[in-house]
């Protein structure tokens, strides 16, 4: 896993990015680059690169965040059972880095029925990298 500290997150990661990525921040739903973004390709880790979601597997959930029903490979995730704000979610991370990437839920669509609930700052398409 990426060992970087705080400062040498601060100096590679904008504000918005550190407050979501470092700090398990959440960002406004409906304001992320991606949350309606349909181009193909690969989203990789914002802090580190790894590859975490392929675009065939993006959907709208109409939750206002980019959805995706399963990441790019099983070991790329971490996940960990969240208790803030009064609720019970599970959280996922990237297993390189342990950048905070969003939830999971177990409402999203066919084949797997899950929604990984991505904020948009956490990850970069490969048009953007």
């Amino acid at each position: 896993m990426d060992q970087k500290n705080d400062e040498q997150w601060r100096g590679k990661l904008s504000a918005e990015e550190f407050a979501v990525c470092r700090e398990k921040g959440t960002e406004r739903p409906f304001t992320g680059k991606y949350w309606n973004f349909t181009e193909d390709g690969v989203y990789h880790c914002t802090c580190c690169g790894e590859a975490l979601f392929e675009s065939d597997t993006k959907f709208d959930a109409g939750c206002g965040w980019p959805s995706f029903f399963q990441p790019a490979n099983e070991s790329v995730i971490l996940e960990s059972r969240d208790t803030t704000h009064g609720m019970i979610r599970t959280e996922v991370m990237c297993n390189a880095c342990g950048s905070h990437l969003g939830h999971v839920f177990e409402d999203g669509p066919e084949p797997t029925g899950l929604r990984y609930c991505i904020n948009s700052v956490s990850i970069k398409h490969n048009s953007d990298m």
